[in-house]
């Protein structure tokens, strides 16, 4: 196939477009069709869930910020469409999940309340259906659960930490968990396990599948480090 050829093909296939997520337009592409490809055949559990995610993407990197909280909110919709066509997979319980934190955790208290019994209950029905889905992603963001919500409403340090330690052993070099982990050893007061953490987290190799979330988490982990020297 030539060059002009495979050009075209994957301007036409969601997958390879959203290879390319940092290019907002990529991204942008790849949920359309993923939209349409859903809305041809409601029962289509590929095209929900992973327009689910795109959706996430862009509701938390790619999309200005007016238009951030429009996509979690039909990322949530594309969550559930999956949800209801196979209920027994993880995919459409953690991407509803993901799309929910993103709403509490960047719209205010109110988002927060209205969304925070349902994620735990999603991440939780990942973890009893698959709790290796995404090397360990449940038990992460479970972790991070328990760090964000206040403790009068369930929030726990000592939780946090001993899923995101869980989550670890699928991938030791997850960026993610690490910056999440050092920021609830900080919380502690464990500064000098924070510096590690945070180091690992810049240390850790780029994951071909994640290298746009483990690049912007190098870059989380850099400033959590200076705040800690």
């Amino acid at each position: 196939m030539d060059a002009r050829i495979a050009a075209q093909v994957s301007a036409e296939d969601p997958d390879a477009l959203y290879r390319d997520r940092e290019n907002l337009t990529s991204a942008r592409h790849a949920a359309a069709l993923w939209a349409a490809r859903l809305a041809a055949n409601p029962r289509d559990f590929d095209a929900a869930y992973k327009l689910a995610q795109a959706r996430y993407w862009l509701g938390t990197n790619g999309l200005p910020q007016p238009e951030r909280k429009a996509a979690l909110e039909s990322g949530i919709t594309a969550a559930r469409a999956a949800i209801a066509v196979d209920a027994n997979r993880p995919e459409g319980h953690f991407w509803l999940a993901a799309n929910m934190g993103a709403l509490a955790e960047s719209f205010g208290l109110r988002q927060g309340i209205r969304y925070r019994g349902a994620i735990k209950d999603a991440l939780l029905t990942t973890l009893q259906i698959d709790p290796g889905y995404l090397d360990g992603s449940a038990d992460r963001a479970l972790g991070r659960w328990y760090f964000k919500v206040p403790r009068l409403f369930g929030g726990d340090n000592k939780k946090s930490e001993q899923h995101l330690r869980k989550s670890l052993t699928y991938n030791p070099n997850s960026v993610i968990s690490r910056v999440f982990l050092a920021e609830t050893l900080a919380d502690q007061g464990r500064v000098a396990e924070a510096r590690t953490e945070a180091q690992s987290a810049i240390d850790a190799p780029l994951d071909p599948d994640w290298a746009p979330e483990d690049r912007r988490f190098k870059e989380e982990a850099k400033r959590l480090l200076a705040r800690l020297r």
